[in-house]
């Protein structure tokens, strides 16, 4: 079953943001037309449904191609996906490598390789997805993937706040999103018991009803990534994805994540953006559709 849409109206709002990290600037007006965006993320139950529907292959669970990773050594061009390791203690924040590891054999349906699963989590956001199996789910359920200015307007929920609900990380000592709790990438104490994903709507709705805008997994745009946010030209609308991922190629991700810690990566919020290549498949990134 389709995730139900919310309509979102079209209109102008101040885009970016230069309080944080230096691609969110220049703050500029951006202005979106109306349009549907699904409620949640995409789900585990949904994307299933979508896989026994059309037999379809992610991106993880297909061999690399050697012409696209040239001087890879073949024993690394089987399927896999960057898994999320939590380290022993405190590390230099500055090596991601640190804590993301390459495994075999993971995917959609094994998130962390060989022995995990994703039993209990049919209402989890799906991860393991590259942007090629975004478009592909989005085709097929006669949809498409937002904008990054549509998803950063929609994930304001109507206000031009720092975060949805003010200018604090919480809302009167209240968590409002599935962010890290602790000291990353070492001790997650969990939200509100969750380490990871947490099902969709476990954190309250933005203005316009939207759950999981902000938290829980970064979502795939159409829009190229550009290291300065005010783009010459708007973003298609369109933007149609092809079956095979080009690594070359740099989508902006949006939403933060459960990985989202203040002191590494303070990008649960609106204005926050990330580079990902279209081939990614990581532990932390999922997607919505829209209509319009």
């Amino acid at each position: 079953m389709l995730t139900a849409l919310v309509e979102v109206p079209g209109g102008s709002f101040r885009m970016g943001s230069t309080s944080f990290y230096p691609e969110e600037a220049p703050i500029h007006t951006a202005t979106v037309g109306p349009f549907a965006i699904e409620a949640h993320p995409v789900t585990n139950a949904q994307f299933a449904e979508f896989v026994d529907a059309t037999g379809y292959v992610t991106v993880a669970e297909r061999p690399l191609d050697p012409a696209l990773y040239p001087g890879v050594a073949e024993a690394d061009l089987l399927p896999g996906a960057l898994v999320f390791r939590g380290t022993r203690g405190p590390v230099n924040l500055g090596d991601w490598r640190q804590w993301w590891d390459w495994a075999p054999g993971a995917h959609w349906r094994r998130p962390f390789g060989e022995g995990s699963d994703i039993a209990g989590k049919a209402d989890h956001p799906v991860v393991q997805i590259a942007y090629p199996d975004a478009g592909a789910y989005a085709a097929w359920a006669g949809r498409r993937l937002p904008t990054e200015a549509e998803f950063e307007y929609a994930a304001h929920g109507g206000t031009d706040t720092t975060y949805p609900w003010g200018e604090e990380p919480r809302l009167d000592g209240e968590l409002m999103a599935n962010t890290w709790q602790g000291r990353f990438p070492y001790r997650n104490d969990g939200a509100q018991g969750w380490v990871g994903t947490s099902p969709v709507g476990t954190f309250p709705a933005n203005g316009f009803g939207l759950v999981d805008m902000i938290g829980n997994v970064w979502e795939w745009t159409t829009t190229k990534y550009s290291e300065r946010g005010h783009l010459d030209a708007p973003a298609k609308s369109c933007c149609p994805t092809s079956e095979e991922p080009d690594p070359s190629l740099i989508q902006a991700l949006k939403g933060g994540s459960h990985l989202c810690a203040p002191e590494y990566c303070h990008r649960f919020r609106p204005a926050a953006r990330s580079p990902q290549s279209q081939d990614s498949s990581t532990t932390h990134i999922g997607f919505r559709c829209v209509v319009g």
